[in-house]
């Protein structure tokens, strides 16, 4: 679907600038933000999303040195 839409001048540039970086058409980076704004606002999206993490870890497993990272930085923070 076609549609229309106005933006200001200067989120437009950027946007050229970030497609031409990407190679990618503006169409393209358009449906892309599109998509991730409209994802990022589901209800359950972050849950859902941190449950994919956990369940990946729980796949492959946590690296020793990437435990160690994460205990001593949680080992420092206030709870």
């Amino acid at each position: 679907m076609k549609t229309a839409v106005s933006i200001p001048d200067a989120l437009f540039a950027q946007a050229e600038e970030l497609a031409q970086r990407l190679g990618k058409s503006r169409s393209q980076v358009y449906r892309e933000a599109l998509a991730e704004y409209v994802a990022r606002r589901e209800p359950g999206a972050v849950t859902a999303a941190l449950n994919q993490v956990a369940d990946d870890v729980a796949r492959d497993g946590v690296d020793e040195w990437l435990a160690a990272a994460a205990h001593g930085t949680l080992g420092r923070s206030e709870w």
